[in-house]
């Protein structure tokens, strides 16, 4: 019998819903209407047609399993057109000249210096002039958010307003760019898709445009790691879509896209060609025995050279290795987190090593377990030795923890001073700066005198 006389009451999606479940069962050879052992109010088809949901809106759509290979054609296929669909809403080159032009010819006099500002009903014939596909740009609710930091009570600056659809428009074709790599369509990106999106958008940017091509996956690699390191801290595989497009790292990466950076700012820049060849220079002179691995031996000369054994082990015991060695990409947390000791993900890292016991708190056992390799250190240098308590007293004092008696990381993380205790419990030379720091001052304020 013909399904629309059956389903009088369905609409066309439905019934073709119906359909598409019906066949997909029979090419799957497990067709849920024909199974005896079913009853047909549980089947998927009945649930489906279900008079209820003329009222209740289906929520959930489960992700089609891997075997189902209909199902996944057809929601990559959906999911591309969507984007598609989204890419064409945005505004080109040739529409921004044109909203360009229109917003200043339409300002609201005087200018104020040089700045042109324009009020709402002017702001509102713009939108229509413009037509549809500028009104979603021209809302009350933009006018209103660049009217309350406007330095002129009722307008608001031409050049802010410009400067605001172009960086709302970037985003949502950047995030369209990185939706195209969602191959689940779940707002995640795995670290092979990232890996993905970051390898297809080197030749794009001409500051990368020197890098040999077998340095292409090395640079990768750096790119990514830092993305991961600090946008997935429990190192769960994925990270959102949305984190990546709300931090800076992004606006640090595309900066690349200039085809002029000063040499200051290509060296601050993680992202930068000759940053990512110096980490990974580093990386290989650390290598001693030119296996592409590092041995505990070998990482001891990383930085100052005076991180302490004792630091070391516990970092070899924690982290991913290979027969007891570190690879690059290990090497490369490692370094993001020495790096940027004051950040709540490098103290989460570092937090990880220096709770030998597994309890989630360091205790003064904790500490005084990792200041001996600093004892370690002074003895070796021949220096007065010095009281753990009086160490211990200090750390705590600085923390101040909830619980007296021990340190968790939100203690550490809220107290401000993480990248400190962290520093004189695992390194010789920032331990040593933090003992002498009166007298560092006393001397660098003496030879300022001087110079006078």
């Amino acid at each position: 019998m013909n399904l629309r006389h059956q389903h009088p009451s369905k609409t066309d999606d439905e019934i073709e819903d119906i359909l598409y479940q019906k066949y997909r069962a029979q090419l799957a050879g497990s067709s849920k209407t024909s199974s005896p052992a079913q009853p047909p109010e549980q089947t998927q088809n009945d649930a489906l047609t279900d008079d209820t949901y003329r009222y209740i809106p289906r929520f959930h759509f489960e992700l089609p399993k891997s075997a189902d290979s209909l199902a996944q054609k057809l929601r990559e296929e959906a999911r591309t057109l969507f984007l598609q669909k989204r890419s064409k809403e945005l505004l080109d080159n040739a529409e921004f000249k044109l909203l360009w032009s229109l917003l200043e010819k339409h300002h609201t006099p005087p200018l104020v210096g040089e700045e042109q500002y324009i009020n709402y009903e002017s702001y509102c014939k713009v939108g229509v002039i413009a037509g549809e596909k500028f009104r979603r740009y021209l809302t009350a609710t933009t006018f209103a958010r660049l009217l309350a930091s406007s330095a002129n009570p009722g307008k608001i600056s031409v050049i802010s307003l410009f400067n605001y659809t172009m960086r709302k428009v970037w985003l949502q074709q950047t995030r369209i760019g990185l939706s195209l790599y969602d191959y689940t369509g779940q707002g995640f990106l795995s670290e092979s898709d990232m890996e993905s999106y970051i390898l297809e958008l080197i030749p794009t940017f001409p500051q990368l445009e020197g890098l040999e091509k077998s340095f292409h996956s090395f640079y990768v690699c750096t790119t990514v790691r830092k993305f991961f390191f600090f946008l997935d801290p429990l190192r769960t595989g994925r990270i959102r879509i949305r984190d990546v497009l709300t931090c800076s790292f992004l606006d640090d990466l595309l900066e690349l896209r200039d085809e002029e950076i000063p040499k200051d700012a290509q060296e601050l820049n993680w992202f930068s060609a000759p940053s990512a060849l110096s980490v990974y220079g580093h990386y290989l002179n650390l290598d001693k025995d030119h296996n592409g691995m590092l041995s505990k031996k070998e990482l001891i000369g990383y930085g100052s050279g005076t991180l302490t054994p004792i630091f070391l082990d516990r970092v070899f015991a924690e982290c991913l290795t290979y027969d007891g060695e570190m690879d690059y990409k290990t090497y490369l947390d490692f370094v993001l987190a020495l790096e940027n000791r004051g950040e709540p993900q490098s103290l989460h890292y570092l937090f990880r090593i220096l709770d030998v016991e597994h309890k989630g708190y360091l205790t003064a056992f904790t500490l005084n377990y990792f200041f001996k390799g600093i004892q370690e250190e002074l003895s070796a240098h021949r220096a007065e030795p010095i009281n753990f308590d009086d160490v211990k007293d200090e750390i705590f004092d600085m923390v101040k923890p909830a619980d007296p008696t021990r340190i968790t990381l939100k203690d550490l993380i809220r107290c401000g001073h993480g990248e400190t205790v962290v520093s004189i419990l695992i390194e010789f030379h920032k331990f040593w700066a933090y003992e002498n720091r009166e007298v560092m001052v006393t001397s660098t304020a003496s030879d300022d005198t001087h110079n006078l």
